[in-house]
C-alpha cells in the first residue's frame, strides 16, 4: 500500500515588523534623497548601550541570501536573520516633538530600556506552538 503525500497550501507567516504610516512617509522621504538605489532599509540589533542592545538602520545596497523581507505600506525592510528573533512582532513609528524626530520601535519583546532610550534589554520571541492537525 503506498501513501500518497500531499502538499498543504502554507498559512501566510506574520510579517517580523509592521510601519506606521508616519514611519512609512519617513522612510520613503529618506530613501528618495538617498544617493543611489538601494534594495531597502536595513533594519538589525546589536549588542551596546546602557541596557545591552540597540537598534540599528541602514541602507541596504542588496537583498542577503538569509534575510527576512518585508514589504508594508509600499516600502521594503530587509532584517538581518540575527535580529528576527527580536523583532517578532515590532511596530515601528515616526515621532516628532518639539526637541526631536526619530524612529521608536514598539517592541513586545522588550524588557527593559535605559533612562535615555537610545538601548533596550530585550528578549527573543518564545516559538510559537504547532496548530493542531485534530
Amino acid at each position: 500500500m503506498e501513501t500518497a503525500i500531499t502538499a498543504r497550501p502554507r498559512r501566510p507567516r506574520p510579517k517580523v515588523v509592521t510601519l506606521t504610516d508616519a514611519a512609512a512617509a519617513r522612510v520613503k522621504e529618506i530613501m528618495a534623497r538617498a544617493d543611489k538605489p538601494y534594495a531597502g532599509l536595513r533594519v538589525g540589533v546589536k549588542n551596546g548601550g546602557c541596557a545591552g542592545s540597540e537598534y540599528v538602520f541602514e541602507y541596504a545596497a542588496e537583498r542577503g541570501p538569509m534575510d527576512e523581507v518585508v514589504e508594508d505600506k509600499d516600502v521594503t525592510i530587509l532584517i538581518e536573520p540575527k535580529a528576527v528573533l527580536f523583532l517578532i512582532g515590532t511596530e515601528i513609528d515616526y515621532e516628532i516633538t518639539k526637541l526631536s524626530s526619530k524612529f521608536v520601535f514598539h517592541n513586545p519583546n522588550e524588557t527593559d530600556a535605559c533612562g535615555c532610550g537610545e538601548s533596550v534589554t530585550i528578549q527573543p520571541a518564545a516559538e510559537a506552538p504547532e496548530a493542531s492537525e485534530h
